[in-house]
């Protein structure tokens, strides 16, 4: 996460948010239990769509999504603090808001790219994809970097990039038939990543997704794209600037 004074508390938090593969779901103890009303909190993986509102798979069998369907208030702690010899001095994300099922293709699709080994049961008859819409979120940035944000602050507009999430999937798909190299020296040159094969699992406006394994990395861009040429260009840029890096 950038530590421009300058950039806006929402943009670094969606830079949180958007970078980690999971987070920590609380919900409240649903009314016919003891523990009624009490909070619950479970570790669940997470996708974002191009707004930054979190997207979640969860199986009605599991405790978190029947206090869901009694009460649809969560909050969801991202935590950017990987890595960090002193965890408090990193980043973290709390974001409350109003959870529902999604029966939107473009959910499902978002959320397997992210999570391809998901489509193992996403099917399954239990299992159901939800979207939750931020009401308000908490940052803290660091020792003495703490700011509540606001929903429109925290949600990225993206009404006017319906061309890139159309075609997101083709873009991604060409992007790792045909440019893994380029993508490989995002992951290693701008981003410090180690090891061979990454790969891209999303772009949106602000950025891309990239996946090796069970390690997930996030390369913002210089500035938002609203379609598929400004985001050619805008990868083009990032593979001169990662080669000039050699």
């Amino acid at each position: 996460m950038s530590a421009d004074a300058a950039t806006s508390p929402g943009k670094l938090a969606r830079a949180v948010v958007r970078g980690v593969d999971r987070a920590a779901l609380a919900t409240l103890g649903r009314p016919d239990t003891p523990e009624a009303g009490a909070p619950y909190a479970s570790l669940v993986l997470v996708g974002l769509d191009h707004e930054a509102c979190p997207l979640l798979l969860v199986s009605q069998l599991a405790d978190h999504t029947r206090n869901l369907q009694a009460d649809p208030r969560v909050s969801l702690l991202f935590d950017g603090t990987g890595g960090l010899a002193e965890p408090l001095t990193g980043p973290r994300v709390t974001v409350q808001g109003i959870a529902a099922p999604s029966a939107e293709p473009k959910v499902r699709a978002r959320f397997l790219a992210r999570h391809p080994g998901a489509a193992m049961y996403a099917d399954f008859r239990d299992f159901a994809f939800w979207r939750v819409t931020p009401q308000r979120a908490h940052m803290v940035a660091g020792f003495g970097r703490i700011h509540w944000i606001e929903p429109q602050d925290m949600r990225f507009d993206a009404s006017r990039a319906a061309s890139l999430a159309a075609a997101e999937a083709d873009i991604v798909a060409h992007m790792n038939a045909d440019h893994a190299e380029a993508i490989q020296l995002y992951a290693t040159r701008l981003l410090g990543c180690s090891g061979d094969g990454w790969a891209m699992t999303g772009i949106d406006p602000e950025g891309i997704d990239l996946r090796r394994g069970g390690e997930v990395a996030r390369l913002g861009f210089d500035a938002p794209v609203s379609d598929p040429e400004a985001a050619r260009a805008a990868l083009v840029a990032l593979v001169k600037r990662a080669r000039a890096k050699g």
